[in-house]
């Protein structure tokens, strides 16, 4: 399986490519990064440096890798924080020259917007460029929960509301959506849940609350939960095997007491999760 992952990285930690790519190689997926920005670390820390691309090297290197004839190859594209809507014009352009060379492959977008308790934190117009233009070209979207109820417009407190939000946002293209971060009135203080559908069925998968806060988690499950997607076209496994892994990789990350998630460290978990949850079907 070839990927086309185009999105942020840092030089230390883990967010963006540098949070997708590891991941995706430990997996046995071949990856061809496209950096949309390269910081010296995430801007959570307060201070960085860096420099964000221009929308043309975006084009300029896909259409390098057009010119290899490699395009055809390409079995998805995967994007995830976008830094202005030129960019995001970029990404669609690269997803719709990646599916003339190969009308099988599939667009997974993490529609970055905000977050619980932050709110919206991108450029202004990002929110819009995300419900207009990202969506309806999507295959697979894998929004947060605040990201799901801006796209929806609706709320998502219940379970069934959740799901409602769910299929507000099909209509808007997504045949696909994993919902990652959840907090329902029936959800556990000590849990999280993490949602899929694939617009027939929905699933529910919860696992222990971590003592914890690390960057790049919810990067790293969106390209997994794609790529097991890919590979058995089956919503409720790959949202357990993503969640699996990544749980198992957020358990050796409290244990060490790192301020990034161990990725490199825990790499087997990736393969091989020690804790290995099940997706429970929640439709109705």
């Amino acid at each position: 399986m070839n990927l086309l992952s185009i999105q942020s990285h840092v030089a230390y930690g883990h967010v963006g490519n540098s949070a997708a790519v590891f991941p995706l190689q430990r997996i046995g997926v071949e990856v061809w990064p496209v950096h949309t920005v390269q910081f010296s670390n995430h801007t959570g820390y307060g201070k960085w440096r860096g420099q964000v691309f221009e929308a043309g090297l975006i084009r300029e290197i896909v259409g390098g890798i057009e010119q290899r004839g490699m395009l055809g190859e390409c079995d998805g594209v995967l994007s995830g924080y976008v830094g202005s809507a030129d960019i995001g014009a970029a990404i669609l352009d690269a997803v719709a020259t990646v599916k003339r060379a190969n009308g099988n492959a599939k667009y997974c977008c993490d529609p970055v917007i905000g977050d619980v308790g932050r709110g919206v934190f991108v450029r202004e117009g990002i929110p819009e460029f995300m419900k207009t233009k990202a969506l309806p070209a999507a295959d697979v979207i894998t929004p947060n929960q605040f990201e799901l109820d801006y796209l929806s417009g609706r709320d998502s407190k219940t379970l069934a509301a959740a799901r409602d939000a769910v299929n507000a946002v099909h209509e808007l293209g997504p045949g696909v959506i994993l919902v990652t971060s959840l907090h329902t009135q029936e959800t556990p203080e000590d849990a999280v849940d993490l949602l899929a559908s694939d617009g027939k069925t929905c699933f529910r998968l919860r696992t222990p609350k971590l003592p914890l806060v690390v960057n790049g988690a919810g990067d790293a499950i969106a390209a997994l939960f794609f790529a097991h997607y890919l590979r058995e076209g089956k919503a409720d496994v790959a949202l357990a095997r993503a969640a699996s892994a990544i749980f198992s990789v957020l358990v050796k990350t409290a244990e060490a007491g790192a301020p990034e998630i161990q990725l490199v460290a825990a790499q087997e978990e990736l393969v091989n999760p020690t804790q290995a949850f099940e997706a429970e079907d929640v439709t109705s």
